[in-house]
C-alpha cells in the first residue's frame, strides 16, 4: 500500500480577498470553516462573515499525493493563525482583491510576513479578474512592489472559476517541484 504524500499550501491575503472561495471552489471534501459574523461596520459592508481560523479543504491529485489548502483569516487581528498555519507548508498563496487597490499595502505586508518567516515558494492570486474594473496582474504586481528578484509571479484568477483555481495551484506546485528538483 503506497503512502500518501500532503502537500500543504497555504491561502492567505486581506481580508475579502477571496481565500474561502478559492478553497470552496477547488476542494473535492466540503470546506472546513470557521466563520463568524464580522464585526465592524465597515467589515459588515462588504460581506456578512469572515474566517477567524482558518479554511480547510483537500484535492487528491493522484495515487499519492494529496494537496490540502489551509487558507487564514484576513484581518489583522486574527495574523497569530498566520504563523500556526504557515508551519509544514510547502507553497503560499496571497490572493489579492485585483479590484480594490485599497488592500494592496496589506496584502505587500501579508507577503512580507509569509517571506520573512517561510521561505518556500510563493504566487499572489490576482483574484476577481472576470470583473471589469479588476487591475492586470502586472499592475499589480507593480503596486505591491513585487520586482523580477524576488521570484513571486502575480497570477490572474478568478475564485469562483475552478479551472482558474487549478491553474493557480498547477503554477504554485510546478515551482514547488523545480524546487525540490533543483535543491
Amino acid at each position: 500500500m503506497k503512502t500518501i504524500k500532503k502537500i500543504k499550501i497555504v491561502v492567505a491575503g486581506p481580508f475579502a480577498a477571496g481565500k474561502t472561495q478559492f478553497i470552496n471552489t477547488v476542494s473535492e471534501i466540503k470546506t472546513v470553516k470557521t466563520e463568524r459574523k464580522t464585526q465592524t461596520a465597515e467589515e459588515k459592508s462588504v460581506k456578512e462573515y469572515t474566517t477567524v481560523a482558518m479554511d480547510f479543504g483537500k484535492i487528491r491529485i493522484d495515487d499519492e499525493h494529496e494537496l490540502y489548502l489551509f487558507g487564514t483569516p484576513g484581518q489583522s487581528r486574527f495574523d497569530f493563525m498566520w504563523e500556526i498555519l504557515g508551519e509544514g507548508a510547502l507553497g503560499i498563496i496571497i490572493l489579492v482583491d485585483s479590484t480594490d487597490p485599497s488592500t494592496f499595502h496589506e496584502a505587500r505586508r501579508i507577503i512580507n510576513f509569509f517571506q520573512s518567516r517561510f521561505p518556500v515558494p510563493m504566487v499572489v492570486g490576482a483574484n476577481k479578474q472576470d470583473l471589469p474594473n479588476a487591475w492586470s496582474p502586472e499592475d499589480v504586481a507593480t503596486a505591491l512592489d513585487i520586482g523580477e528578484e524576488e521570484g513571486i509571479p502575480v497570477l490572474p484568477v478568478s475564485a469562483i472559476d475552478k479551472e482558474s483555481v487549478k491553474n493557480t495551484l498547477l503554477q504554485l506546485l510546478n515551482i514547488i517541484r523545480e524546487e525540490l528538483l533543483s535543491s
